[in-house]
């Protein structure tokens, strides 16, 4: 079973969290997660998802035949901390510029910090997805920062040649782009090039109907 690291921090963008954690279990990896105190108020407030860090309940995350492993953001003795421990990559989804600028400068607070480091000097995927807007220069002098290091700066940024319908259409476009970066097939949108459901044209810049 392939294992995953997801953070989880205060920016608001919770839901890609959300789906990302259960298309990883829908695939049968196993994922350790590990959320920000700012980020349970954020779980809490967009998707509903109330977490007690001392006894979690994992329900809202957990999909196929995956595994969710809850680590406190406090417990840097977890087995991602290390990378001797074998994690085939890291994403924090949201990842508010706060961590951001901490990850940049090398500080290593707390078990997303530490995970975040790890990766980087192992060579691992590093996908961190920003949603704050606009940046101001701290911001992108810190996403740049980590660019350079080898991160992966994936913003949550949608796309809309697929036709999105629904709100979920559009998290699962984002969720799919994290995917692709680690190496995980999915099916969560449909691809440029694909054929079009029924006789809707499939084109970025055609009208939509309806």
């Amino acid at each position: 079973m392939e294992a995953f690291f997801v953070g989880v921090t205060g920016g608001s963008g919770a839901p890609y969290a959300l789906s990302l954690v259960r298309a990883l279990g829908a695939a049968g990896a196993r994922v350790h997660l590990s959320i920000s105190a700012a980020g349970l108020k954020v779980l809490a407030l967009e998707c509903g998802a109330r977490i007690d860090p001392a006894e979690p309940d994992l329900a809202p995350f957990r999909a196929g035949a995956g595994e969710v492993l809850f680590h406190p953001i406090e417990a840097v003795e977890a087995p991602p901390s290390s990378g001797t421990h074998p994690v085939r990559g890291a994403v924090v989804v949201p990842c508010s510029m706060g961590t951001a600028a901490r990850v940049a400068s090398g500080l290593s607070s707390n078990l997303i910090e530490r995970t975040c480091d790890v990766a980087l000097k192992e060579g691992r995927p590093l996908i961190l997805v920003p949603r704050e807007t606009p940046l101001n220069r701290v911001h992108l002098d810190s996403l740049s920062r980590l660019a350079w290091a080898g991160a992966t700066i994936l913003p949550a940024m949608p796309g809309f040649y697929h036709r999105p319908k629904t709100v979920e259409d559009l998290v699962d476009h984002v969720v799919g782009k994290i995917l692709d970066r680690l190496g995980v097939e999915h099916d969560l949108f449909r691809r440029w090039g694909a054929e079009p459901a029924g006789d809707e044209e499939f084109h970025p810049h055609a009208p939509r109907r309806g």
